[in-house]
């Protein structure tokens, strides 16, 4: 049975965007966009829809996610998750190489098939299971723009059908991320219109033809902040539909938590509840709006064990939450090379490069976080660096390492905003060992590092806001994460990680 609960949003923080959703008996799968990050499109399981855990990725081979040398925000857009006949099935959009393709398991925790790819074009790529026929619907990325739909052979991957364009919405821009679902006597098309910013909203129409005509809600948009500037929620859309076990109606959608006007942690997963009205349309919560504090008829709480706030690479793989830049090189990391340590050999690429350097990140989920690791390194010629990075993009990052500067071993913090790159503070230190932290507030983030037995001393600070979607232009979020570079040099001196905090803060 449900309970009326309260519940938190948003329920996957940071970096989480375009989310889909699959039921499985009383067990629940979500997957989320990646874009240039690897391993791509992560997976995580749930018992009540609020309380999730990642069990792996979808594409973890390079073979299924091409990502060499995109730019960044490309690489693989929205993906949907659907479970048919004991399988899961996710297709996506690689935007960078190949289009639209699918893969499936049996297990969703992996591994993944190799990509089947698709005729189809657009973007927003969606399945629909209905009684021996698959339906795929995606929306169109040219003028005119719409929602395009055909028939799929779902062991080949063949089109069986010429595409159509089913529906153009209600006329909001960029009608897109649709999802097909065959309820009752009706055909529901959901799609999002207004572009993912501050007009995004989520529109409904219906048919009893999955082809259509489709006819519009009459109360769309059905949820939607856009004319709402005091919620602290905004650019809510790109909702996914699942009927839980207990027969209640939820949505998981993207929306973001602006500060002082813009958003760094990026597009995230939010839950709502829905209804069916006596006409049959969908109605989102009470007003077709969200807070940051819900109240419903939700499933009993089920709360994963919570994973330990330090990372001590004493495992023979790395955790879930830890991601590349594109498809990383081999050579360039190991967890092996010094037991109990995680070793990056850094190359000539550095942050700035749209290539794959010596970096290991994670999201930032929490506005208010602190992020330490303990680093080993020696800087053998001027140029070598390694250390702590704040990274939204290859043009917005911010980081505070050690390097060599005319000589001497220093401690360096570096702000980089857009086509501007700066050293903003320095000092030399006798010392290959190190403590180097980063504390995030929701407007600054305050760089640190502490010697040897010595306490923690403030080096230099750096506003958020200029990291933030506004001001960087990007569809990801910010990542906290070790890295190391030569600087456009021969590979350097192994920079060796002990340990990794990340530790949400009141």
């Amino acid at each position: 049975m449900t309970e009326k609960l309260t519940y938190t949003n948003p329920v996957l923080p940071g970096f989480h965007p375009d989310p889909s959703v699959c039921r499985v008996g009383q067990e629940y799968y979500l997957v989320t966009s990646s874009f240039e990050y690897f391993p791509g499109v992560p997976i995580f399981h749930s018992r009540d829809l609020v309380h999730w855990r990642q069990i792996g990725h979808c594409l973890t081979r390079a073979s299924q996610v091409p990502l060499a040398n995109i730019g960044a925000s490309r690489g693989i857009f929205a993906p949907t998750l659907r479970y048919h006949a004991g399988r899961f099935y996710m297709v996506t959009t690689n935007v960078s190489y190949g289009g639209n393709f699918f893969v499936y398991a049996d297990d969703p925790a992996g591994e993944w098939s190799e990509p089947i790819y698709l005729k189809q074009g657009g973007v927003d790529p969606s399945l629909c299971f209905d009684e021996g026929h698959v339906y795929l619907t995606s929306a169109a990325a040219w003028e005119p723009h719409g929602i395009l739909q055909c028939e799929i052979d779902l062991a080949t991957g063949e089109q069986l059908t010429e595409t159509r364009t089913v529906w153009a919405g209600t006329g909001g821009r960029w009608p897109e991320g649709p999802h097909l679902y065959h309820l009752g006597e009706y055909y529901y098309l959901m799609i999002a219109e207004g572009g993912t910013s501050y007009g995004h909203m989520e529109t409904l129409a219906r048919s009893k033809s999955p082809w259509g005509p489709f006819e519009a809600c009459p109360h769309n948009p059905i949820l939607t902040h856009r004319d709402v500037d005091t919620n602290p929620i905004q650019c809510i859309g790109h909702a996914d539909l699942i009927q839980a076990h207990y027969d209640s109606w939820w949505l998981v959608l993207l929306g973001v938590r602006p500060r002082n006007g813009q958003y760094h942690l990026g597009r995230e997963t939010f839950l709502a509840p829905a209804s069916w009205t006596p006409d049959g349309w969908l109605q989102v919560s009470s007003d077709n709006m969200l807070a940051l504090t819900m109240q419903a008829e939700t499933l009993p709480s089920y709360i994963w064990p919570k994973e330990d706030t330090r990372d001590d690479f004493d495992e023979p793989s790395l955790r879930f939450c830890w991601n590349f830049l594109r498809n990383p090189d081999a050579a360039s990391w190991s967890l092996s090379a010094r037991p109990g340590w995680l070793r990056l050999y850094g190359s000539a690429f550095t942050l700035n490069d749209m290539a794959s350097p010596a970096f290991v990140g994670r999201r930032q989920e929490h506005f208010a976080c602190l992020a330490r690791s303990h680093l080993c390194f020696i800087p053998a010629r001027d140029g070598e660096e390694a250390g702590l990075t704040v990274l939204m993009n290859d043009q917005h990052h911010y980081e505070i390492a050690l390097t060599r500067l005319e000589g001497q071993v220093q401690v360096i913090v570096r702000r980089r905003i857009g086509d501007l790159s700066a050293l903003v503070a320095y000092e030399r230190v006798d010392t290959e060992e190190l403590e180097l932290t980063i504390q995030a507030d929701a407007d600054m983030y305050t760089f640190a590092y502490a010697l040897p037995g010595q306490d923690t001393r403030i080096l230099a600070r750096g506003l958020a806001r200029y990291l933030g979607s506004e001001v960087a232009g990007s569809f990801t979020g910010v990542y906290l994460g070790m890295y190391a570079t030569s600087n456009n040099q021969d590979p350097s001196a192994p920079a060796d990680f002990d340990w990794f905090d990340y530790v949400p803060l009141a």
